[in-house]
């Protein structure tokens, strides 16, 4: 599919000035076209003063109403354009960032990261998993798709978008087959990949350095793995590590079947039990202080703006509990993936969960995802996971 900008692309004028270079215009800010355009259509954007303010994907269902793709007035939104954005993403993982010696799992284009709004790209090993975020990249799905072959040829490619993102954008993406696991390695640990597990694009990449920069603190110590998904902290813990013991802890039978697996797969026995961490960190007071490391790294808690409070309530509340399970001494990786809250909202939860658990935390490290997640200092909502490494006294 030809993107749409053979013909001159239609006009949209803003309410204001242009001061601001974040990628998100929203529709409180524009003017209402008429004809409206095609939700996903490549339009030109000007000021209310008539000045040249960008190039990008216009939508008038969905509340982020321009997603500004280019401010180069030279520069057109076609073919060539994103095949140089892809090329660029794809460079930075292989060339600069040299990903392929460590690992065949990586992110490959990583949204407003890669300047190409509304696109993420993950590569598990031949599988490339394509997610929608916005109509205008799902209608530029054909181009995208001959672009990244052009980088990984014979590639199976997996695409789809979550319901919420179709209603909020108005596209309709048919939900594929759902492949076949796919085994990936990364530091020499190996892992099943699920795309379509309902577990975002299959595996979480974004965590492989926070798994090995803890993996070296593991060395005949009693791990305990909270919201393990898979079974990657705990994995690393066994395989890299050498952990006497690690007991995993998650709520989702389906994703505790992949983690037995990946277990499998690189010959180690982690304890996996399914059970809602809170329920099971309260259920038995002899685990106080009973692990060496303790890892928590809960799902994304909110996406919307009013519900930041009582998501960072929920926070407090789970690191308070992890907290309580950690041995004098002993290590707390404790991690949040919801973009909307802050690395200082973070910091200051954590600050205020030691304090009602009783607890002295030395912070030793604060990260987030691995450089194959780059974010731009003008969308900080991008730099979305949050990591802190703490000894417990």
């Amino acid at each position: 599919m030809k993107p749409d900008t053979a013909a001159a692309p239609p006009l949209i004028r803003l309410k204001t000035e242009r001061r601001s270079l974040h990628p998100w215009i929203f529709q409180k800010m524009v003017e209402r076209p008429d004809p409206r355009p095609r939700p996903g259509s490549v339009v030109e954007i000007v000021d209310r003063e008539g000045q040249f303010a960008g190039r990008g994907f216009y939508n008038g269902h969905s509340r982020i109403a321009l997603r500004v793709l280019t401010q180069n007035p030279a520069e057109a939104v076609d073919e060539d354009f994103f095949a140089r954005r892809i090329d660029a993403a794809v460079a930075l993982r292989r060339e600069v960032l040299q990903l392929d010696a460590a690992t065949d799992a990586y992110r490959l284009v990583h949204s407003e990261g890669d300047g190409l709004s509304g696109l993420v790209v993950d590569r598990f090993a031949n599988t490339l998993v394509v997610e929608y975020f916005a109509a205008g990249m799902f209608r530029q799905r054909d181009l995208i798709r001959r672009c990244l072959l052009r980088h990984f040829p014979g590639a199976d490619i997996y695409a789809f978008a979550e319901e919420h993102v179709q209603k909020q954008e108005s596209f309709d993406c048919s939900t594929p087959p759902t492949p076949a696991p796919v085994v990936i390695h990364e530091h020499g640990v190996a892992f099943h990949a699920a795309p379509g597990s309902k577990h975002k694009t299959g595996f979480f990449a974004d965590q492989r350095d926070n798994r090995l920069w803890l993996s070296q603190f593991c060395a005949g110590r009693r791990v305990l793995d909270l919201c393990c998904n898979s079974g990657g902290f705990g994995i690393y813990a066994l395989a890299r590590g050498g952990a006497a013991e690690v007991t995993g802890v998650d709520l989702d039978e389906g994703i505790l079947q992949i983690a037995e697996g990946n277990a499998r797969l690189n010959r180690v026995r982690p304890r996996f039990v399914q059970a809602d961490i809170f329920h099971w960190l309260r259920d038995a007071g002899s685990r106080h202080g009973e692990y060496d490391v303790v890892v928590l790294d809960p799902a994304k808690m909110t996406r919307d703006r009013e519900q930041v409070i009582p998501a960072l309530k929920k926070y407090l509340d789970m690191n308070k509990l992890a907290l309580g399970a950690v041995k004098p001494g002993g290590l707390l990786a404790t991690f949040s993936c919801t973009g909307l809250v802050s690395e200082e909202q973070f910091l200051d939860m954590l600050r205020r969960a030691a304090f009602y658990a009783g607890r002295s935390v030395q912070v030793l490290k604060v990260a987030g995802a691995g450089p194959d997640h780059p974010w731009l200092a003008n969308v900080p909502e991008s730099r979305y996971l949050k990591a802190a490494f703490c000894r417990v006294e």
